[in-house]
């Protein structure tokens, strides 16, 4: 089992050459504070870059960094969970690679977990986000909260701190999408949030954009909710009343008037949104019929091409 860890790091990277010294140097100088033991494992995702043999000399430095190295990109959700397998330490700490969320609020989190909770998450103040994605992250926080059933101002921010009680749980879900900060909450019984500081990204860009925050939407709804499917099924049903009643009423329209060529482009505009609810219906049922075929084939989440112990 090796020496007892208090602290591990679980940090995803993926083409963060630039950004890596000055993160391991700030972390280490954090949580040196902290007091060791503590454990920094680094998740290469499948880096392009210089990144690779950045972490081998970080690892070679030091003793408390581990290495784990995939075979290509699976994104960044399963690097953390292949990290959360991995870690050893009794407070399991989340944090992102392009140095947006300092090391140094690392302390705060831990603060809140001493005072009872089980997992705290960063709330990132004054974001240095363009609009158009501090908007859409709004949307998707006030849906995740809707969906969990705790509220929380940012489920976006990878800054978080997890009890070894909650990792284990988490570790014994089978599935194979797994949205974290979401999973978790679901899981404690105490969850806190810390409002953390925010910097702007400095080299590349965000792999977060409008369409991956609609993928991640649409894994989150699917994968803890029926919800929209049983929306699709409400709406199926009032559809199909107004449809029963608009019939009606052309039945007694022809009968007083007699018949007539007017409405014509009104039916169709009515057709075509019939035909859009079905398509819509039919999108939802492929995506919970794509969840299971997932799961059925029981394929691993990720694999693994180098661990540097």
């Amino acid at each position: 089992m090796g020496e007892h860890v208090g602290v591990s790091v679980v940090i995803p990277i993926f083409n963060e050459a630039r950004s890596l010294p000055e993160l391991h140097a700030r972390l280490v100088a954090v949580l040196d504070r902290l007091g060791p033991p503590w454990e920094i494992l680094f998740i290469d995702d499948g880096s392009t870059d210089d990144s690779t043999r950045i972490l081998r000399e970080l690892h070679g430095l030091h003793a408390g960094v581990r290495v784990v190295r995939f075979n290509r990109n699976y994104g960044q959700h399963t690097a953390v969970f292949a990290g959360l397998e991995r870690a050893r330490g009794d407070v399991v700490v989340t944090l992102d690679g392009d140095l947006q969320n300092p090391p140094e609020e690392i302390p705060r989190l831990l603060e809140r977990l001493a005072e009872g909770a089980e997992v705290v998450g960063g709330w990132r103040q004054g974001r240095e986000d363009p609009p158009l994605r501090r908007a859409a992250s709004w949307l998707m926080n006030r849906v995740t909260s809707r969906i969990v059933g705790v509220r929380m101002h940012d489920y976006g921010c990878m800054l978080r701190a997890y009890r070894r009680s909650v990792v284990e749980q988490m570790l014994q879900c089978p599935e194979i999408s797994h949205f974290i900060p979401a999973l978790a909450n679901t899981l404690a019984a105490s969850v806190a949030e810390v409002p953390v500081a925010h910097a702007s990204r400095r080299d590349g860009h965000s792999r977060y954009g409008l369409l991956r925050l609609m993928r991640l939407s649409f894994d989150l709804l699917t994968g803890f909710s029926l919800l929209p499917i049983q929306a699709v099924s409400v709406a199926g049903i009032v559809v199909s009343t107004l449809g029963l009643g608009f019939g009606l009423f052309l039945g007694v329209r022809r009968l007083i008037l007699g018949p007539e060529v007017e409405g014509v482009f009104t039916l169709f505009a009515i057709l075509f949104f019939f035909v859009g609810l079905q398509i819509l219906a039919l999108g939802l049922i492929g995506e919970y019929v794509g969840r299971i075929y997932q799961e059925v084939r029981r394929r691993p989440r990720y694999v693994t091409a180098e661990v540097l112990e």
